[in-house]
């Protein structure tokens, strides 16, 4: 299982396929099968019968999960997409922003 350069909470833009160019913020990762929820991204129509829960049941809409090697980090200072890269500052691992050299 390779080591994953994006973590929940970042800002990411869709780089191949369907929802190309399509911007969000990862919800939640799936690292055992390396895709990511992004919100408002790849957004399927779902059947549910009545329950408990939802007891009007119908077809409801949400986010599927889409190949993290579709999705870019972006970078904060430009705004665009780019690579992870990490280093060693004062003892710490950190994340650091290939386009702009800026700690993540």
């Amino acid at each position: 299982m390779a080591k994953l350069k994006i973590k929940s909470g970042d800002t990411v833009v869709v780089t191949t396929g369907d929802h190309k160019g399509s911007e969000g913020k990862v919800l939640v990762i799936y690292s055992d099968k390396n895709k990511a929820i992004v919100e408002g991204v790849n957004i399927v129509k779902k059947h549910e019968k009545p329950s408990a829960a939802n007891p009007q049941g119908g077809i409801t809409e949400k986010e599927a999960p889409i190949h993290i090697s579709n999705l870019a980090l972006v970078d904060s200072k430009s705004g665009t997409a780019t690579r992870v890269g990490y280093r060693m500052e004062d003892g710490k691992k950190v994340r650091f922003s290939k386009k702009s050299n800026q700690v993540l």
